[in-house]
């Protein structure tokens, strides 16, 4: 049985990381913007590129689908346009090093106070704060990664990944997971572990379980003092609370997203001291595309073989 796929190759021509395919697979290239043509309609298995979003209202025309492969982590954009008996699948992986360093490098450049350095290097000012020749060592704000207790709450691919690069430098990473598991918190044992959090890590998808759910509380329970990191997706935090906490200076946050994206201008975010704020790049990097089209490859290879598929999801 011939296996067509549907492909956004635009002129990138990223195709090729999907490496070899069996021969009953039929690759249907659409360049982005056209409408799909009787093949195209009739294909099985769509891989979903970021430039076949325009796709999304009329994934109910694509007669022939049964199956489809985004190349994004997060899929709460997808759902609500799957039509009945169509499956989704993320590339829930491909993504893991880029948000895993980003998650890293906020952490790292909030304890070492690189945002404040920068805006005094931008006045040309020399702060000198940070020196221990100059600033006895309590009041140097410069501070440790190492020995924090950092808590991922989203504990799947990339929240692993991120623990391993915060063990290197000697944190004590505790996860929190729908599931749970073996040294893994469920949702409802958040709570016993924020008062000791150092940093707070949020890495989970965007349900209804998930929204909303860093709360005022969540974050009144945080010590003073700690960071909380947002690489998950906006809703997930309750954004006025977090504003309230950075402007009276007993959080400091670094938000790779907001609610709502972009964040506009003169929004009071922009402004908030101890923020740090990036716009949704975490995962962006210029080899995440390598790894989603060589993941979507491999899941190519399992539907023409007959096998389940990873990353099923029905959720976020």
């Amino acid at each position: 049985m011939t296996r067509k796929v549907g492909v956004v190759v635009s002129s990138d021509a990223l195709i090729d990381r999907m490496g070899p395919l069996p021969d009953e697979v039929t690759l249907l290239p659409l360049t982005p913007g056209d409408e799909p043509d009787t093949a195209q309609r009739s294909a099985p298995l769509l891989v979903l590129a970021p430039d076949l979003t325009y796709l999304l209202p009329r994934l109910a025309d694509l007669e022939g689908l049964t199956t489809i492969q985004t190349l994004n982590a997060g899929v709460e954009w997808l759902l609500p346009h799957i039509p009945a008996g169509v499956a989704a699948h993320s590339a829930s992986g491909a993504h893991d090093i880029p948000v895993a360093e980003w998650v890293l490098a906020a952490v790292l450049s909030l304890y070492h106070q690189f945002p404040r350095y920068h805006d005094a290097q931008r006045r040309e000012a020399w702060d000198p704060t940070g020196n221990a020749l100059t600033t006895p060592p309590k009041d140097i704000p410069g501070d440790d990664l190492h020995a924090k207790k950092v808590t991922i709450v989203g504990y799947g691919s990339i929240g692993r990944a991120t623990e391993r690069r915060m063990a290197a430098f000697g944190a004590d990473v505790r996860g929190v997971s729908r599931r749970g598991g073996p040294g893994v918190a469920t949702p409802d044992g958040l709570g016993a572990l924020l008062a000791d959090t150092d940093v707070l890590v949020l890495l989970c998808p965007l349900t209804e379980a998930t929204r909303g759910m860093i709360d005022a509380d969540v974050l009144a329970a945080l010590p003073d003092a700690a960071l909380v990191v947002n690489a998950a997706r906006g809703p997930v935090l309750d954004q006025a609370a977090l504003e309230a906490e950075v402007r009276a200076g007993r959080l400091r946050a670094a938000l790779d997203v907001t609610d709502p994206e972009p964040l506009p201008d003169g929004h009071s975010l922009w402004s908030a001291p101890g923020l740090l704020i990036t716009p949704h790049s975490a995962g962006s990097s210029r080899h995440w595309m390598d790894r989603a089209y060589a993941f979507a490859g491999d899941q190519v290879r399992r539907f023409a073989a007959g096998q389940p598929l990873l990353n099923l999801r029905t959720d976020g």
